[in-house]
């Protein structure tokens, strides 16, 4: 009896080992990065210029985004133009190093879910990264868009988000976003509360979760709480430092954080 348990343990730890080493391999090949928004809050300087060309350290914050899926191993990735699209456009032209399209929203704003739901038939129907466009990180150890790749378990999730604590996030003052449940799966901020983490910006997204989901523009909220009564939202807590570039301040944190990173 002993024998056999012990085989049945083994053979379960090679089953997870082996399941683990096929969540580890899958890879998203495009990414979506949101370039699309009006930057109200960091006028003046969205006044003749997109929000995620905004320079940080003398470079474009949407730069930031596409060095890290440069460094996962990507070589495609689309942008979405309405506020000054020409800007956006020459941008593209110009970037080297990934294959960049362009899905066009100058008739109509879409928000972050109708926008990624408009650009579908250029990014595949694999998993793909989302990333924000006037967001990014300071690196750990440990990349995270790989640490997002190793944790996707196809089989138990839809939307697999890169979670910040609020504590520690340089330009953010929110109440957080999200908590942790028992096996996982992430969970809204209670109201009146004060939740750990804050989404920072860079997901993967199943593209099925749009299926049901409506026409027009539409934020990614109604999909995060949709998946959250599914049990399907799920988080893992970022390696390293958010920097939230939302305000001319921002800006100029942002900056600071890196200088001290980099000392």
């Amino acid at each position: 009896m002993k024998k056999t348990k012990a085989i049945n343990v083994i053979s379960l730890a090679n089953t997870k080992a082996r399941r683990a080493g096929d969540m580890a391999r899958i890879r998203p090949e495009t990414a979506m990065v949101l370039t699309a928004g009006l930057g109200k809050r960091m006028r003046p300087l969205t006044a003749v210029t997109p929000k995620p060309l905004i320079e940080v350290c003398g470079k474009p914050i949407v730069d930031y985004g596409l060095d890290r899926l440069k460094a996962a191993g990507l070589r495609k990735a689309v942008l979405n133009a309405h506020y000054l699209p020409d800007q956006i456009h020459q941008f593209a032209a110009h970037y080297k190093g990934l294959d960049i399209a362009i899905s066009d929203e100058t008739d109509k704003l879409l928000d972050t879910g109708g926008g990624t739901k408009r650009a579908l038939p250029l990014l595949g129907d694999k998993p793909f990264f989302v990333l924000n466009g006037d967001s990014f990180w300071i690196e750990g150890a440990r990349p995270n868009l790989s640490w997002l790749c190793e944790s996707w378990d196809d089989d138990a999730m839809d939307m697999l988000l890169l979670l910040s604590p609020t504590v520690g996030a340089v330009g953010y003052e929110g109440p957080g976003d999200f908590l942790f449940g028992p096996e996982g799966q992430l969970q809204r901020r209670p109201e009146k509360r004060i939740a750990p983490y804050v989404y920072a910006g860079g997901a993967i997204v199943h593209p099925r979760v749009f299926d049901k989901s409506p026409d027009g523009a539409f934020s990614f909220n109604l999909l995060f709480d949709a998946l959250i009564e599914e049990g399907r939202l799920h988080g893992v807590r970022m390696d390293g430092t958010w920097l939230h570039v939302g305000t001319p301040q921002a800006v100029r944190d942002a900056e600071y954080a890196i200088g001290e990173s980099a000392a």
